[in-house]
Parts: C-alpha cells; structure tokens; sequence
C-alpha cells in the first residue's frame, strides 16, 4: 500500500489515538510508533481492506494488541472508570468520533459487528452513568448552541451557561466553575475560543472540547495541540464519544496554542 493511499487519513488516526490516550503527546508517539513498525515490516497493511481501514486496524496491531495502550487506564477521577473496558472506548471513538460503521469498526478491532454494537452499548451506558457534570458552551451560532445544548442535555449534563465571546466565556468560567467546556474557536466578536480557553485554565483545571470545521488545521503534530476536537458539522454521537473521553480524562487538561487559526 502506498504511502499517498494512507496519509490524507493521518490526521483523523491522530485524533483517535489521542482521544484513547487522553492526550497529544502519548497519542501522537503511539501513531509515530506504529508507522515506524509498518516501516520496517514488523506489521502490515492488509491490502484486501480500504486504505483507512487498513490504518487503524495497523494501528491497533501495532499499539493496543501489544499492550501499548493499557487494558484499563491508570489515571482518572472516578474508580468505577477504572473498569470501563479499553475495548468499549475503541469501538466508542471509532463508530462516534471517527464515522466508522459497526462493520467497518469490527474490521479495525478484528471482532464481529455485533460485538462492535454490544462495546459502544456498555461504553455509553457506563460512562454517562459515571462522569455527570456542569457544561459551558462557548459558541456564537444560537442554532449550533441549540444543538450542542440538547446534546448535552440528552447525556445527563447540566448546561450551566452559554457564552458567545471571550470575555463571556472567562467570566462565566468563574462564576459557574464548570466540569467541562465546549468551545468554538472563531466566536461572535472574532475573539478567539482558543485564547479564552487558555484563560479559564489558568485559574480551571477543566477538560476543554475544541469545535472547528477545519479539524486538520490542529492536528498536524508540529505543535501543541489539542487532544479532543469536533469537526463541524457534527453528528450528535461524535459530540457525545468526545464528551465522555474528556471526562474521562479530565485530570490532563492542558492549554491550547494560542496562534493556532482555524
């Protein structure tokens, strides 16, 4: 398989790897590694799959069979995720936040489609019963607001307040104190939600959901990035996959950069 056939797909196998790792940096280093071994034939592309099929199911031989990924994660707030099966948050971020169908998912994780269905099944049920917190939505579009809003809402969350510019987002930020933040990135007085999230986690330690509809922009490994990001327009399970693996990761929220553009 050629190289031209797999890399448009890289920056999309970045964000799943960092949403199971829970951060840039690990995730980034899991993607450079199993690159590296398709490199030098330790594993191989199946060519009788599509190309970007054919990546995360390399990824996968490469990384979380190996044990790369551990079974069950070794940080995180609340015990009971502790006993979320790593094999649930794949299938979650893969049919969810990566747009694979169960089939298409049973094919990367080597199991068959009704597995597939069972693992996302348990992952939202254990993970919405377990991460329940304040939202703050920082967003312009009312419409997009709206939707976001009830998304949220339909997974139990409280949204605690909208905000449509910085300085509304910072000041809302210290007033409600809230669990996670939803964050447009071009906002109404074309201030930057990037630099009010950097604001709020200066005084919050809160994982922040970036939204953008220029995804690859800020996923291109050259720079600090960020490790949750929704690309507009959005389906509401990609909202809600990204939703629970921030919070599930809520204790390594880290700063955007704030030259990014998107």
């Amino acid at each position: 398989m050629r190289i031209d056939d797999i890399s448009a797909h890289l920056p999309y196998l970045r964000r799943y790897a960092r949403a199971l790792a829970g951060e840039q940096q690990r995730g980034d280093a899991l993607v450079q590694g199993a690159l590296q071994k398709a490199v030098s034939g330790e594993i191989d592309f199946n060519g009788q799959l599509p190309p970007r099929i054919a990546l995360f199911r390399a990824f996968h031989d490469a990384t979380v069979e190996t044990g790369m990924i551990a079974a069950e994660p070794q940080r995180g707030p609340d015990s009971r995720l502790q006993r979320l099966e790593a094999k649930s948050r794949q299938a979650l971020l893969l049919t969810a936040m990566e747009g694979f169908s169960a089939q298409e998912a049973g094919q990367v994780l080597a199991l068959p489609e009704s597995q597939v269905e069972d693992l996302v099944a348990r992952a939202h049920g254990d993970i919405e019963l377990a991460l329940k917190t304040r939202v703050l939505i920082i967003e312009d579009e009312p419409v997009i607001a709206a939707d976001i809003e009830a998304i949220v809402g339909d997974l139990g969350h409280e949204v605690c307040a909208i905000a449509t510019t910085r300085s509304e987002a910072i000041a809302e930020a210290s007033r409600h104190q809230p669990g996670l933040v939803l964050a447009d990135i071009q906002l109404a007085d074309n201030s930057s939600g990037i630099d009010a999230a950097n604001d709020i986690l200066a005084d919050l330690a809160v994982p922040i959901i970036f939204i953008t509809a220029y995804p690859e922009r800020l996923l291109t490994g050259e720079r600090p990035e960020p490790a949750f990001l929704i690309t507009k327009p959005f389906l509401p399970n990609a909202v809600k996959a990204a939703i629970s693996q921030a919070l599930f990761f809520e204790e390594d929220a880290q700063p955007a950069p704030r030259r990014a553009q998107a």
